[in-house]
């Protein structure tokens, strides 16, 4: 691609959040960090990203979410991705970025992570589309665990740090209902409180190497709601429950108001619930009235694409 076309193009591309239907955590390991066994479903809540060629590395955020948390520097992962993918590809030159936010910030839903994942796809589209799709997955998993989820989107089981990648089989659609929060919790703190809480006498160590409970992977090739609403787990739970009491009121009001399943997404504070197929409009009407910021959606979706 020649360098007057690099100079006038823009890109745009467009990733999911997520919720982490099933999300079992090992014990600490000697580095800090924790092995994890996720279902990933990428959810109908997106991130717009738009690449074009600028004067140093500069981002500008806008959102129908509350932005105002959100770094304008090297901070931002979507900063860091778009200087990762121009060293890749050899560009000396600069890349200003434009967010346009609509996953809830700091909500356990993936926002940022989705934002690198569409700068990582963007940034190379705008520089000739040399890095292979491998290429890109690699430079994710060095911004986040989650980010190459968001390049796949869908559903898939994530190992390890939640980085390495299996499709899950999905019949039909499932809907979800989100209660989110101003509130955020910090990731690294409800891991702190995780391993706290395990160190109590009285409650059993998990082992070490965590997988997925089958019958939330045969639910999901089912499609059956029902089925996978007695299988959903998340072991980071108690821990941000345990920081953000008001948590465990929220999902009894939804399970109350007809959800088939409550809990907390990721490490929180953002609540996911399940709706009986059908159900979501009513489910999200009911926690509004309550007094819920609430945003009904549903999954699975696609990952990081280009919009034309």
């Amino acid at each position: 691609m020649t360098l007057s076309r690099v100079q006038t193009r823009r890109v745009h591309v467009r990733a999911p959040g997520k919720i982490n239907v099933f999300f079992a955590v090992g014990d600490v390991q000697p580095d800090g960090y924790h092995e994890v066994a996720s279902v990933y479903q990428a959810v109908a809540l997106f991130e717009d990203v738009w690449a074009q060629v600028g004067e140093g590395y500069t981002v500008e955020v806008t959102g129908t979410v509350d932005v105002s948390g959100v770094p304008l520097d090297d901070r931002n992962l979507a900063v860091r991705a778009a200087r990762l993918v121009a060293r890749a590809a050899g560009w000396e030159g600069g890349i200003h970025l434009e967010i346009h936010k609509g996953v809830p910030v700091a909500g356990g839903m993936g926002g940022g992570s989705a934002d690198a994942a569409a700068t990582l796809v963007a940034v190379n589209e705008l520089l000739g589309g040399e890095l292979s799709a491998a290429e890109l997955h690699a430079l994710g998993a060095e911004l986040g665990a989650d980010v190459p989820f968001a390049l796949r989107g869908g559903t898939a089981v994530g190992t390890g740090r939640g980085d390495e990648l299996a499709p899950a089989l999905v019949r039909g659609r499932f809907e979800w209902v989100l209660v989110t929060r101003t509130d955020g919790l910090s990731t690294p703190g409800v891991y702190a409180e995780l391993d706290r809480l395990r160190a109590t006498p009285d409650i059993r160590p998990h082992i070490a190497v965590p997988t997925v409970d089958p019958r939330v992977l045969a639910a999901l090739r089912a499609g059956d709601a029902v089925a996978l609403s007695v299988a959903i787990a998340n072991d980071l739970q108690p821990a941000a429950c345990s920081l953000l009491p008001a948590l465990n009121d929220v999902i009894a009001r939804g399970v109350e108001a007809g959800a088939l399943a409550g809990f907390v997404s990721g490490s929180g504070p953002t609540i996911a619930f399940l709706a009986a197929p059908g159900g979501a409009d009513a489910l999200a009407r009911a926690l509004s009235s309550a007094g819920h910021r609430v945003v009904a959606t549903h999954g699975p979706v696609a990952g990081a694409r280009v919009l034309t």
